[in-house]
């Protein structure tokens, strides 16, 4: 592929970063953290006021057609300014499906208020993300010409302020992807707190009315295929929590002197440092790589769990190193650095840690179901 980007995605990119430089400071987070609150409402209406989610669809639906890779671009300028917005789950748990999936009416129907904000989507498929063998604990069961669900779903990302949340649930055996309101009878919505501030909450499910996300016969193919966007968005998302954290840590050792001369003279901070852009660029060109094969109509699930295996591992050394070379200032949890830090570990962990995402590549290698065409890390 190409990695170098057209002017529309820059515009794109130019964008995202200007609202969320300007809106998502350290002030603001401050703000939010002695108020309680883990989602930036006013940032959102903003976002969805910039109409950055729409350069994100297809031209047949009026938008941009920059597709997977712009999508890559929008998260990694929220990654660099840990804006507390919930775009990622919004996007691929909501957007997208919809548009895959969805027939014309429900798109017509739906696709208006995933645009304009009015609509938070949350995505509870943990248990089929990980990389772990077996369908979902959370069981899914016809009723009265419909279907209903039970079971919980722990942990889920910006649940607590969400309008509808993608579930994947065991019906007969096999896994299918549903919708339900979690304002509905037998829908609970516990606060949960995680490592990074993204308003996570266990959603409780007792007979909760779910609606099939398409043909419920097909549900391990959409599951596989929501999840693999979700493994490259997460990618995207680690670019910027690494690329920011590596500029303010430069940033600071070239002014933070010890023994008379600046920390970045020191060979150990110089490697330190190198290597952690090193691990920041080797996730951005895999992500990349991912969202572009997938924007093709090609098949990209190695790629993408290669992207998330890189945004875990090398995710999880960047965001360590950057703390460490912040010296005791690294350990201020009111440091915008520690912000990084917590992404970054959250990020590391969302749907499954690097080993698991390996023991899934190396299951699909084994079994000849895969494309290992161009998986290059």
């Amino acid at each position: 592929m190409d990695f170098n980007l057209t002017e529309d995605q820059k515009a794109l990119a130019g964008l995202a970063g200007e609202i969320f430089e300007a809106r998502s400071t350290h002030d603001r987070m401050k703000q939010l953290k002695a108020s309680g609150l883990e989602f930036d409402a006013d940032l959102w209406r903003q976002v969805a006021d910039s109409g950055l989610a729409g350069a994100v669809i297809d031209e047949k639906h009026d938008g941009g057609g920059l597709g997977m890779v712009g999508l890559a671009l929008l998260l990694e300028q929220q990654g660099r300014f840990t804006a507390q917005v919930p775009l990622l789950d919004t996007l691929v748990y909501g957007l997208l499906p919809l548009l895959r999936f969805g027939s014309e009416d429900a798109i017509a129907a739906d696709l208006p208020a995933l645009l304009d904000g009015s609509r938070i989507v949350a995505g509870a498929i943990a248990e089929t993300g990980n990389g772990l063998p077996g369908t979902p604990r959370t069981t899914a069961r016809e009723a009265d010409g419909g279907y209903v669900l039970d079971g919980v779903k722990r942990a889920v990302p910006w649940a607590q302020v969400a309008n509808r949340i993608l579930v994947t649930a065991n019906l007969d055996g096999t896994t299918a992807v549903f919708v339900v309101d979690p304002a509905a009878d037998g829908v609970t919505v516990e606060a949960a707190p995680t490592t990074a501030p993204w308003a996570s909450g266990n959603v409780v499910l007792a007979g909760a009315a779910a609606q099939p996300v398409g043909d419920v016969a097909d549900g391990p193919a959409a599951a596989a295929w929501i999840v693999d966007r979700a493994r490259v968005a997460l990618a995207a998302l680690q670019v910027g929590v690494c690329a920011q954290g590596v500029t303010r840590t430069v940033d600071y050792v070239k002014t933070r002197e010890q023994f008379g001369v600046p920390l970045s003279t020191k060979q150990g901070v110089m490697m330190r440092a190198a290597d952690a852009y090193m691990d920041t660029e080797a996730i951005r060109v895999t992500a990349l790589e991912a969202a572009w094969r997938m924007d093709q109509g090609e098949a990209a699930t190695e790629q993408a769990l290669v992207a998330r295996w890189w945004a875990s591992e090398g995710g999880k050394r960047v965001v360590h190193a950057c703390q460490h070379l912040h010296g005791g200032m690294g350990s201020d949890i009111d440091h915008p650095i520690h912000r990084h830090f917590l992404w970054g570990r959250q990020i590391d962990a969302t749907l499954g840690t690097g080993i698991q995402q390996l023991a899934t590549l190396g299951a699909l290698f084994a079994s000849g179901a895969g494309n290992s065409k161009g998986v290059g890390a």
